[in-house]
Parts: C-alpha cells; sequence; structure tokens
C-alpha cells in the first residue's frame, strides 16, 4: 500500500490560498455570504475541522465550483490520517490469485 509522506492540501488551506487571499475576502465576509458563524470558516481555514457536505456544497455555489472538489480534498486528507494513525492492519481474508 502506497502512502504520501506530506499530508495532501486541505480544503481550507486551498479556500484561503486560492480564493480568499486572491479575492481580498475576509472570513468575515464570506461567512456572511454563505449565511454562517465566522467561526465555522474559520475553524476551516485553520485545520482545525473538517469541510462538511453542507459547507462543500455552498463553498461551490459560492465559488463556481463543485461540491465534489471539496469534498475530494477532504477525502485526501481524512484518509492520510487515517493510513498514519491506524498502527496496525489486518492481513487479508481472501488469498490472491
Amino acid at each position: 500500500m502506497y502512502v504520501l509522506k506530506r499530508m495532501p492540501t486541505t480544503p481550507g488551506q486551498i479556500l484561503r490560498e486560492e480564493y480568499l487571499k486572491p479575492l481580498r475576502l475576509t472570513q468575515k465576509h464570506l461567512a456572511d455570504h454563505l449565511g454562517c458563524d465566522v467561526k465555522v470558516i474559520n475553524r476551516l481555514v485553520n485545520g482545525k475541522s473538517a469541510l462538511t457536505a453542507r459547507m462543500a456544497v455552498k463553498l461551490a455555489a459560492a465559488f463556481k465550483t463543485t461540491p465534489e472538489f471539496w469534498m475530494t480534498a477532504q477525502e485526501a486528507v481524512d484518509l492520510w490520517r487515517a493510513q498514519h494513525e491506524v498502527k496496525r492492519l489486518p492481513r487479508p481474508l481472501l488469498a490472491t490469485a
């Protein structure tokens, strides 16, 4: 099994570097636009919470992307974390041909 050494870019990092900074948007402005608390955006940007499907839909609408774009980034981070947290994997149940 191949495991990436470096953690993939989080949705929060993408949001900050590819959208907020270039568009000169504050977290507060985005939160107001999306109809959520600024704390939600801040936790996402700072890697304190994972992206939800609901937020992926809102970000996709706001930035003309797709929810899948955002969720794929989150999935990559989740899988990387799991691969680094699981210490012992079970042996395969089925023999390979």
